[in-house]
This record gives structure tokens, sequence and C-alpha cells, in this order.
């Protein structure tokens, strides 16, 4: 049976503080805003794909309504990402985080030849950026 799942479209992380969440990942990592919605989410585009923060304590509310209805969901606790990124950007990035007063939690430098570089998100979330040849994908 041929697979129907094409990848991941969207990825979502939870940050109680949007304000604090909207200036990281737009100012620090450099991603462009799609929307915000008051205090509830801020979406990202992330190549092609989207990246979601929402509120953990606004997306548990079910929707109005006369709103979408998307069910309400959400987890508690610190979440992970992990950002493709080519192996002569992942410095530059590291410097960008660095000059940021972001610390590099850890550089891990797989068998398979990749590498990666993990840090914080001001909500705690754990996040990377990787080579994808980390998982055999070029």
């Amino acid at each position: 049976m041929k697979p129907m799942l094409e990848g991941m479209l969207e990825t979502a992380l939870y940050a109680r503080d949007l304000d604090e969440a909207e200036a990281f990942y737009e100012s620090v990592l450099g991603l462009e805003k799609i929307t915000r919605a008051a205090n509830r989410h801020v979406f990202f585009r992330c190549g092609p794909g989207v990246l979601l923060i929402f509120n953990p304590e606004e997306t548990v509310k079910p929707p109005s309504p006369d709103a979408l209805q998307v069910p309400p969901h959400g987890t508690t606790g610190q979440g992970h990402a992990c950002f493709r990124v080519s192996g002569r950007n992942i410095n530059a990035m590291a410097e960008r985080l660095t000059a940021a007063g972001v610390a590099i939690e850890s550089e891990v430098h797989w068998p398979n030849g990749g590498r990666s570089i993990y840090f914080r998100d001001p909500a705690g979330n754990s996040l990377e950026c990787a080579e994808a040849k980390i998982w055999g994908i070029e």
C-alpha cells in the first residue's frame, strides 16, 4: 500500500506568553509571521510548513458556534521541534542565537555525519537545528 501521508504540514508548540514567543520566533529565529489571534495563537511560515505557537490556556476552550470548529487541544509542559538547517548554516544560526543571548545547550555530531544544535525558546521548549541527513534525508 502506498503511503498517503506526504509530510508534516504543521508543528505545534505551546507558550503562555505569546508576546515573548512572537518576539523570539520573529526576531531571533527570523521566521515570517503569518497571523496572530489575540492571546490564543501566533503562526509562522517555516520553509514549506507552518509553526503554530498556541497559548495552552486558550486552546483547551471549545470554539464559539460562529468560529471554525477546531476541537479543543493542547498540552502542558515543554515540547520539542527540530528545524531543518543546511550544514553551512548551522554555525551562522548558532552565532545568531548566541548574539541574542540564547544558550546552546548541546551540539551533537550524529554517527551518520550530520549534526545538530539544541537550545530553548522563552517558554522552555526544546528546539533543535539539524541537518536533514541525521535522518538519511538529502
